[in-house]
């Protein structure tokens, strides 16, 4: 945790994998729902949609992956 107490959250956050026949990924930048992605291009692309020309998705202040890191696309088997 910082001094000033604020706990640092990356703009980018990819949700775990959705179940069903075509799992997918929800992308939300800062706070808001912006797509589904179905592999690591469409989260690229959403994320250069909202301005970041050359994102890296192993930068850990860019993007928060949740469920899985870039090579996760299916849910875990139940």
């Amino acid at each position: 945790m910082s001094e000033s107490g604020d706990i640092f959250h990356p703009p980018v956050v990819v949700r775990p994998p959705t179940r069903g026949q075509r799992p997918y990924r929800r992308v939300e930048i800062y706070g808001r729902t912006v797509g589904r992605a179905t592999g690591p291009e469409d989260v690229v692309e959403l994320i250069r949609h909202a301005g970041v020309a050359e994102p890296d998705l192993d930068d850990p202040d860019l993007v928060a992956w949740r469920g899985g890191d870039r090579t996760v696309w299916e849910p875990p088997a139940a």
